[in-house]
């Protein structure tokens, strides 16, 4: 596997993944698809304690960060399953 980016300012990467056949993209796209409803499920379990208060003040911030966190990786995730669809 290789990646580059495209551009000066990084805003593009490409990623060279060499596969063995055809089925391979549909097992990649299982282990992102997979990989997102994770992700996804510990932004509703972390949203959800944030939401209802659990925590000092300091751990809700901490949270509050960590659920940025997950919605660009769920965001990234979901950029990488769309390329998947593409090509």
């Amino acid at each position: 596997m290789t990646a580059s980016r495209d551009g000066g300012d990084g805003s593009t990467i490409r990623i060279r993944l060499p596969i063995d056949s055809v089925e391979d993209i549909a097992i990649l796209r299982g282990a992102l698809l997979k990989a997102r409803a994770t992700e996804l499920s510990e932004l509703q379990r972390r949203a959800g304690r944030h939401n209802l208060g659990y925590g000092t003040d300091s751990a809700r911030e901490s949270m509050d960060d960590e659920t940025r966190q997950l919605r660009r990786r769920i965001e990234l995730l979901d950029a990488l399953i769309a390329a998947l669809g593409e090509g």
